[in-house]
């Protein structure tokens, strides 16, 4: 029963975070010269979540993602030459490709790697349309059985299960590891004057603080009205108080360390990624060590409930609207949900055909 919506939820299996430094790159053949670094898969959703890299001179043409995407780029730098993506993005640019669009071509001016969460598959084209190859949640996870890489667990249950041994034999650092991550997306960094509908410079988003709680600072990226899913960076230094995850959300540390249930004693420090799964509580989670920012990327799927302990009334309940009420109060332009008057959709007709 554990299992279970329960406030005496006590895991002791493999709940946790998994420090992407640690794990290998990893190549498919359905998604040529893209490498890898599995992170999560679901076989109820089809969602996915990695960091990809793509090394510098790969030219990428034609992806149709038949599922939305949202990326944060880490290092490097891509162009995208044509459509409604038409940008060139490097560090702390963050971005949302809602489902169903064609992208015609994405190109690597640097090798570049970046945080991705995939909500459905991705076909790849040919130049005519055929579909060559596609990326599932399924082949993620196959790839990763067979590099010996245990995925971040889905459910409460998933949570309880023994860890298995680690079969990992190597590891790749990001790019980034040898510095803090925090300067891509803080705003005492030197922001660009980017301005694109469906990507954002992190560094030019100001933080949102609430004085009742001056130690938790928000950059609210993107609000879906239909799904209930936030994006955010947030930066915290104080306590959260006891608290259940009604929705799930995922998390890269990306300054500082965190601590909270089943973590180890210091805490998850930059590049460990973890994943919330719905019905999580939380006591407390909180900062650890006082000289540094705590710093992280957010996608928060549903509803946070607080509370002042178990079996004590409800608190507050955090969701999406209070997201966008702030978001609007500090006169922020959220990232778009979809692509407007878009051409490049999978249900398109071939030249010349009268359908």
């Amino acid at each position: 029963m554990n299992a279970e919506y329960n406030p005496d939820f006590d895991p002791t299996g493999i709940e946790g975070g998994v420090d992407t430094n640690a794990l290998p790159w990893v190549s498919m053949a359905c998604a040529p010269n893209w490498q890898f670094k599995p992170l999560r898969a679901s076989k109820e959703s089809g969602m996915f979540s990695a960091i990809v890299k793509i090394e510098k001179g790969v030219n990428t043409n034609n992806v149709l993602h038949l599922g939305a995407m949202d990326l944060l780029i880490l290092s490097g730098q891509l162009s995208y030459p044509d459509g409604p993506l038409t940008s060139t993005v490097g560090p702390g640019v963050w971005g949302y490709i809602p489902a169903n669009a064609r992208v015609a071509g994405l190109n690597a001016i640097e090798d570049t790697e970046f945080l991705a969460n995939f909500f459905g598959p991705v076909a790849f084209l040919s130049e005519g349309g055929e579909v060559l190859s596609i990326l599932t949640a399924m082949d993620l996870q196959q790839a990763a059985n067979a590099q010996g890489i245990t995925l971040v667990p889905n459910t409460l249950a998933e949570c309880m299960q023994p860890r298995p041994a680690s079969a990992i034999t190597e590891s790749s650092p990001l790019a980034i590891s040898t510095k803090s991550a925090g300067v891509l997306v803080d705003e005492s960094a030197a922001a660009s004057d980017f301005v694109h509908p469906h990507f954002v410079d992190t560094r030019a988003v100001p933080w949102i603080v609430d004085p009742t709680l001056p130690d938790i600072g928000l950059k609210v990226l993107r609000v879906s009205e239909e799904t209930g899913v936030t994006s955010l960076i947030v930066r915290h230094n104080g306590v959260a108080g006891p608290h259940y995850h009604l929705g799930a959300a995922d998390f890269l540390v990306l300054n500082g360390h965190i601590g909270y249930r089943a973590g180890p004693p210091e805490g998850y420090g930059p590049g460990v990624w973890f994943y919330e799964p719905a019905g999580a509580r939380h006591e407390a989670t909180q900062r650890v060590g006082e000289d540094e920012d705590l710093i992280y990327t957010a996608n928060v799927y549903g509803p946070v409930q607080f509370d002042d302990g178990p079996g004590t009334p409800i608190a507050a309940v955090q969701s999406w609207m209070q997201y966008k009420e702030a978001a609007k109060a500090f006169g922020l332009k959220l990232v778009s949900n979809q692509f407007e008057s878009d051409k490049t959709l999978l249900a398109w007709a071939p030249v010349g055909s009268a359908n």
